[in-house]
C-alpha cells in the first residue's frame, strides 16, 4: 500500500519513508552493481559527516553523494521515463562511471558495459555508444583514462577499453 512506511507507490517510482515521499532507486540495476553503488552512497554520506566544517571536504563528499544518487536513479532524470531524445541520460552515465570508480580501489577500472548495465538494463547494448561518448568527454577533461592508463581514441583503439581514474579525477578519501 502506497501510504505505508517503506511502501512503493503504484508505478514503483517513489517510496514513503518517515511520512515523506522519496524517489526510489531504479529497480532494473543489476544487484551486483546496485550493491556497489549503495556502498559508495553510504561511504559518501559518512564522508560528509567526517568532513566536519572543512568546506572543500564537504563539497567533495556531497559531490560523491550526488553522483551515487544519480547513478541509482534517485536524482537527475526520471528512470521510469524514456530520455527526451530516446537515448540515455548522459549525466547519469557520467555519475555512474565516477561512482563505480570511487567505490573501487584507486588503481581499479570499470568496464564500459558495467556502466551501460547500471543505466539501461536489461536493454543495455544499444546505449554503449552513448557510454563511450560520455567516457570520451570525461577523458578530455582528464577525469578518466581509457586503456592501459592512457587516453585513447575509442574509434581507433584496438582491444578492450576499461575506464580508470585520470589525473583530474577527485582524490580518493583518506582512510580513517
Amino acid at each position: 500500500m502506497a501510504g505505508e512506511e517503506g511502501a512503493l507507490d503504484g508505478d514503483g517510482s517513489h517510496v514513503v519513508i518517515g511520512g515523506r515521499r522519496w524517489r526510489a532507486s531504479d529497480p532494473s540495476i543489476p544487484e551486483s552493481l546496485r550493491s556497489q553503488l549503495v556502498h559508495e552512497l553510504m561511504a559518501a554520506r559518512r564522508a560528509v559527516k567526517a568532513a566536519g566544517g572543512d568546506p572543500a571536504a564537504v563539497a567533495e563528499a556531497r559531490a560523491r553523494v550526488r553522483d551515487a544518487k544519480v547513478a541509482l536513479g534517485e536524482r537527475g532524470g526520471r528512470w521510469w521515463e524514456p530520455a527526451p531524445d530516446g537515448g540515455v541520460d548522459e549525466a547519469r552515465v557520467a555519475a555512474t562511471t565516477r561512482a563505480l570508480l570511487r567505490h573501487r580501489a584507486p588503481g581499479a577500472t570499470v568496464c564500459p558495459s558495467e556502466v551501460a548495465r547500471a543505466v539501461a538494463s536489461p536493454g543495455w547494448r544499444p546505449v554503449m555508444d552513448a557510454v563511450r561518448a560520455v567516457a570520451a568527454e570525461l577523458a578530455t577533461r582528464g577525469e578518466l583514462v581509457r586503456q592501459k592508463g592512457e587516453v585513447v581514441d575509442a574509434a581507433a583503439a584496438r582491444g578492450p577499453l576499461r575506464y580508470g581514474r585520470g589525473p583530474t579525477f577527485p582524490a580518493p578519501p583518506s582512510p580513517g
